[in-house]
Order: structure tokens, then sequence, then C-alpha cells
């Protein structure tokens, strides 16, 4: 049986919510504590990345929790290091994406059972016409949306695969990537994607978490 071990990146600043969202409430709860349970209910074990300025005292419920870097790259990074060697497949999850079904995770879990794929990510077809623009504004292009999906997390690699992209982009100054799948793409490796869900919102604003608030009550009364 494959061990599994999750990621929750929790280590932002929060420029855009204000403060480090990942510590606020969320039906009563931090937003991070969200990810981090539904993480458990797939996983032998889960690491935390928080802030510098965080103590890991306050964040009961993971087996580690170590510090993030300057980028998500840099905080993910430190995250594997915390993997145990034994892992055979880490999931990577945000801890701005606090309402990921249990679905989900089983779907990018699945999706690895298939030989040659190293990597699982959820995708959503974009509803709105997607333009390229220059510097200027000027569209450059207008993309066929049939060939693209928003993509979310959690996503889920064959543990030796993800270790191999974050050593080779350490190693280059010039990598830079949105996403942890980004990495493993430029490595080579086959990513598959599975259906996402339009609940998995990532929360960015005060908006966010109150739209997510409202979905967390619909939830409980359905």
């Amino acid at each position: 049986m494959a061990r599994v071990w999750s990621i929750v990146v929790a280590g932002g600043s929060g420029r855009r919510f204000g403060e480090p969202k990942q510590f606020s409430s969320l039906g009563g709860r931090p937003v991070f504590s969200w990810a981090v349970d539904a993480c458990r209910a797939v996983s032998d074990g889960v690491v935390l990345v928080v802030p510098a300025d965080a103590a890991a005292s306050d964040h009961p419920g993971a087996d580690a929790v170590v510090t993030g870097g300057k980028t998500r790259a840099d905080s993910v990074r430190r995250g594997i290091d915390a993997v145990p060697a034994e892992a055979d497949i880490i999931v990577v999850h945000d801890a701005a994406r606090p309402l990921a079904p249990p679905p989900l995770f089983a779907a990018v879990l699945e999706a690895l059972r298939e030989d040659g794929i190293v990597g699982a990510v959820p995708g959503l077809a974009p509803s709105d016409t997607i333009k390229v623009v220059d510097p200027s504004m000027n569209v450059t292009n207008t993309l066929n949306r049939a060939s693209l999906v928003a993509v979310q997390t959690p996503q889920a690699f064959r543990a030796a695969a993800l270790r191999d992209a974050h050593a080779r982009a350490k190693g280059d100054p010039d990598a830079v990537a949105t996403d942890d799948a980004m990495l493993v793409e430029v490595s080579g490796g086959r990513v598959r994607v599975v259906a996402g869900h339009p609940d998995n919102i990532k929360i960015t604003t005060p908006e966010d978490l109150a739209t997510a608030e409202r979905l967390l009550a619909a939830a409980r009364e359905a």
C-alpha cells in the first residue's frame, strides 16, 4: 500500500488579504486547519509550512511544522525535506483552499495509479474568454478555451518525481513556477488533470473568505 504524506502550504504573508489569511477564522476555526484535516484523512502524515513568525505550538494537527521560504517553491521544498524518505506519494495543498472536498483528494490519488502518470491536479474549464496582452494591454492573442483548465490544489505526485523536480529548480536561477505541477512538467513528468470542484475556492481577499463562510454554512444545512 502506497505511503502518502501531505504538505499544507501556509507560509504566505497575505498581502492582498491584508493579513495572513491562513490564520483567519472560518466556521470558528483557522482557515489552515480545514486543509490540515482534509489532508489528514488521506495521509500517513502531514507537514504544515508556516511563516517564520508563527509558533509551531499554535498549529496542532500536523506531524511536523516547518518555516516557509521567500517563495512558494522555497516553502514547498522545505516541506518536502520534512517528509520521510519512505513516502511514495506527496500531496501538496494550499491552506488557502479550505473547502477542498474528500472526493477531490481521492481523484488525484487514483490518477497516480495509471502507469506513466507521476502527477495529478484538479482543474476546471474557464468560463470566460482568455486573451493574451502585451505590457500596454493590447491584445496579442485569444486562447482556445477548449484546451485550457484553471488548476487547483490538492496536487498529488510520485514522491521521487516531485523531489527531483524541486531539486532541479533549486539549482536553476531562471526556474519560475506558479505551482508544483509546472516544475514536474518541465522535468518531463506526465501530469494528469482530473475534474476540479467549483466550491474549492482559493481565499485571496476578504470577499473570498465571506464566500467560503456561505459555502460552509450551505454545506452544513444540506
